[in-house]
């Protein structure tokens, strides 16, 4: 006999009111209040940091002010990230036992590609791409993680049916050059969305409905549809109260000056590159980086994978990432080489002690 799991659909929200539900749900599952649940969920305009981040480093605030898009942070870590009514939001809050594995890098595989043939369904061809996303074509699609509470699990993915990537870039606070139309172009160019794929946009309850049924065949589950419970409503109460508040927003705050945003240039061989980096002054840690120039590589999207490896890494671990990147991968880029990128990244590091130096000093002399 099929287990049995719960579907839920909580509707368009604001996000402090979805992160106290995440909070509600995967605590009552932790505690086995509730059964495992698959959840969908969709947010108004929404600026959402990670856990551990500052909304003054991480996002553009006057274009959020003046768009009229909230701020929040979550309960989990990782990036900003921007939601709207355009993507649809679906969560599992399962237990190890559900899973029979701890390893997220096994969970994941599992999950998305699960949810790959639930959004194949509709008519396109998407599959999973590691570590934590879902493309058609070699474009993302969803894009997906999780985090556990002692047993419990909750993982995350959005899917985007309307989405323009446009709005993504504009909260965020990136290099002004990274908003030009040609940049605006080259980011559309590596998502997609259901309406593109398909010419129209599916209605909801078919979506979800392929999903369900995705899940359910790969953990042998049958779904029963129920609202949230006492226990799960009372725990959502209690949470939205800490989190829909200016000191919620706040947990993190930190000056742009302690994470600037650092740009260098360099003729090469191979053409001139340029890196626009995001610098942790204090943890030595580079938190983005950003590559353009006159410069030829091929396959196209190696550059942007190559920004996606360089995501909040230590400064000492930047030589051998970029190596053992190019080493797993056939790229051709003419006379350019996997050192050019290590040195435009270090010439752009360099301008952070002349920036801290004192008035009048110049630590590079």
């Amino acid at each position: 006999m099929n287990k049995v799991w719960r579907i839920t659909d909580t509707g368009l929200r604001p996000p402090a009111q979805n992160f106290a539900l995440n909070r509600a749900l995967l605590e009552a599952r932790q505690a086995g209040e509730i059964p495992s649940t698959l959840r969908f969920l969709r947010f108004t305009p929404s600026a959402l940091l990670g856990y551990h981040q500052s909304a003054e480093q991480e996002l553009n605030l006057d274009y959020c002010a003046a768009h009229g898009i909230a701020i929040q942070r979550r309960i989990t870590g990782g990036g900003a990230i921007y939601m709207d009514e355009t993507q649809l939001g679906w969560e599992l809050y399962l237990t190890k036992r559900d899973l029979g594995s701890a390893d997220m890098t096994v969970i994941a595989r599992r999950i998305c590609e699960a949810a790959a043939r639930g959004i194949s369904a509709l008519g396109v061809e998407a599959r999973y791409r590691p570590r934590n996303d879902i493309e058609v074509g070699g474009r993302k699609i969803s894009g997906t993680g999780g985090a556990f509470d002692g047993e419990a699990l909750m993982y995350q993915g959005t899917l985007l049916v309307e989405f323009d990537v446009e709005k993504m870039l504009r909260i965020l606070r990136i290099p002004a050059e990274k908003l030009s139309d040609k940049a605006i172009a080259s980011a559309r160019e590596r998502v997609v969305n259901l309406k593109e794929l398909l010419g129209r946009v599916p209605e909801a309850a078919e979506v979800r409905g392929h999903i369900m049924e995705a899940f359910a065949g790969e953990f042998g589950v049958e779904f029963f549809a129920g609202d949230l419970t006492p226990p799960e409503l009372r725990r959502y109460e209690a949470a939205l109260t800490e989190i829909d508040s200016p000191g919620w927003v706040d947990l993190v705050k930190k000056p742009v000056s302690d994470m600037p945003i650092l740009e260098a240039a360099q003729k090469f061989a191979g053409g001139l590159l340029r890196a626009a980096v995001s610098f942790d002054v204090e943890a030595k840690r580079v938190k983005q980086v950003w590559f353009t120039g006159d410069i030829f590589v091929n396959p196209r999207r190696t550059v942007n994978d190559l920004e996606s490896t360089l995501k909040d890494i230590a400064l000492e671990r930047l030589e051998s990432a970029v190596r053992e990147f190019f080493a797993a991968r056939q790229v051709d880029m003419l006379s350019l080489t996997p050192r050019d990128f290590v040195t435009v990244v270090n010439l752009a590091i360099a301008r952070a002690d002349r920036l801290s130096a004192p008035q009048g000093q110049d630590t590079a002399a």
